[in-house]
């Protein structure tokens, strides 16, 4: 399996540091408001990926947080509070605000058959290993007090931009334009690790610490928690394009400083989902949510194929009329796999070989377009109808698109079909043998239950009234 390496910006053998085992870590939402379309994009191939490293014969433990302490909205000591202005804007406690965002952000997930991690930890449960690791960077001088806060002092390292070697200005644009300039710190670049002394005093959430009463950055989260649950060597760290400066910058220079070596091989970023006016976010425009497609009549598997038919390291452009192209796709794939008549033996060696080809193809950097293409071919492939299913079933543990899953109302159709004929010849026999309050009684029963049965030359019809 191959995958573009954000570090080094190349496509890589993925090799684990243990034969066998993926230790991987996502970055979770904050769940002060409803995840948009958007955000759900990266969680998607995030899925596909985790799906895929376990295809491929990997075990892979995954980690991911949930950010419930209200990081500012700004990487300065400036803006709101996001998990207050939620509370603020529904009355409700941040904690309540938290746990009602979290639910709606794993019910989104689970219409889009998102598998949840294996670990997911809020970051309110892991304030002692926060105040660990800064009391460590402290000590190894890493880190200052200034201001009563605490600072990571980024003048102590030999390289600070990993990802890449664009000046400061071109990192920030459209990334965190929010970010004004901090008195307190030493340098430009250096962030905060722990704020005791704030002059933002709306804070919810607030700790005892060696350095007073206050509460973590925002960084420091993904790089404690990863560490206490995936061990100090990470294999693969996944989220968005626009964390990869400051964030994971950020969580490399404090992790590696405090570990003292590297701490993660691979990272894999998914790049924007966009509308026609730029980047979409809550801020801008019509909020798209999952529960807004679903209001306006798409199946949110349609979105999960419309982020499949792409590329995950290129920007995607969001309209209707393209997710409208995309419904009548997915219709027309359901119905063309319906078709396909489950007849005949498997063909073990044939599953094997087209298993094979799909690891090939969409391994080559999580190549999802290429691994519907394969759905394709499967379909106007000689194979019989059984062998054909178990490909498609063995395909859709990766693509997790229902492919043979019956839309729910043909089920009930075929429930209710099932029902009717068998009370219909249970009438028929009913009149055989001249129990006629039998067969009244079973028409009587039907016709309770919105079925209008008719005696004609050719037998009984039904239908619903």
């Amino acid at each position: 399996m191959r995958l573009y390496n954000s570090l080094t910006k190349r496509v890589e053998e993925f090799i684990p540091i243990e034969e066998g085992r993926v230790s991987m870590y996502t970055c979770g939402p904050t769940v002060y408001h409803f995840a948009h379309i958007g955000n759900l994009r990266s969680y998607i191939c995030e899925d596909v990926l985790e799906k895929l490293l376990r295809f491929s014969g990997l075990d892979v433990k995954r980690v991911m947080n949930i950010t419930d302490v209200g990081h500012l909205s700004s990487d300065a000591d400036t803006g709101e509070d996001k998990m207050l202005k939620g509370a603020k804007r529904e009355h409700k406690t941040v904690m309540e605000i938290a746990r009602y965002y979290t639910d709606a952000f794993f019910s989104d997930c689970a219409k889009l058959n998102i598998k949840t991690p294996d670990v997911v930890e809020p970051a309110t449960n892991c304030i002692p290993e926060f105040i660990h690791m800064i009391e460590g960077l402290l000590e190894k001088g890493y880190a200052y007090k200034a201001g009563e806060n605490i600072y990571f002092d980024t003048s102590r390292l030999k390289e600070y931009y990993v990802f890449g070697n664009q000046n400061e200005d071109e990192l920030m644009v459209g990334v965190r334009d929010d970010v004004t300039e901090d008195t307190n710190k030493r340098n430009k670049n250096d962030f905060v690790l722990w704020f005791t002394k704030s002059k933002f005093e709306d804070q919810a959430l607030k700790w005892e610490s060696p350095w007073g009463v206050g509460y973590p950055g925002w960084h420091i989260e993904c790089s404690c928690i990863s560490m206490k649950h995936l061990g100090e060597r990470l294999d693969l760290h996944c989220g968005g394009i626009d964390n990869m400066f400051p964030h994971h910058t950020n969580e490399i220079a404090q992790s590696e400083s405090f570990i003292g070596h590297k701490w993660c091989n691979y990272w894999f970023h998914v790049h924007h989902l966009n509308d026609e006016t730029g980047k979409m976010s809550k801020s801008k425009g019509e909020f798209l949510t999952v529960s807004l497609l679903e209001k306006k009549g798409y199946d949110p598997l349609v979105y999960r194929l419309f982020v499949l038919q792409s590329h995950y390291r290129k920007p995607l452009t969001f309209s209707f009329e393209t997710l409208d192209q995309t419904a009548a796709t997915y219709k027309k794939l359901k119905s063309r796999i319906a078709a396909v008549a489950d007849e005949g033996n498997v063909d073990e060696a044939a599953l094997k070989e087209w298993h094979d080809k799909f690891v090939q193809a969409v391994g080559d950097d999580c190549n999802t377009a290429m691994g519907l293409t394969l759905l394709y071919d499967v379909l106007k492939s000689e194979l019989n109808g059984a062998t054909k299913r178990g490909i498609i079933e063995d395909y859709d543990r990766v693509l997790s698109l229902d492919l043979l899953k019956e839309d729910e109302e043909e089920a009930v159709d075929d429930e209710l079909r099932a029902y009717v004929e068998a009370r219909i010849e249970e009438r028929a026999e009913a009149k055989k043998a001249k129990d006629f309050a039998r067969a009244d009684a079973i028409r009587d029963e039907l016709a309770s239950k919105g079925i209008m049965i008719k005696d004609t030359r050719e037998g009984v019809v039904w239908s619903r009234a």
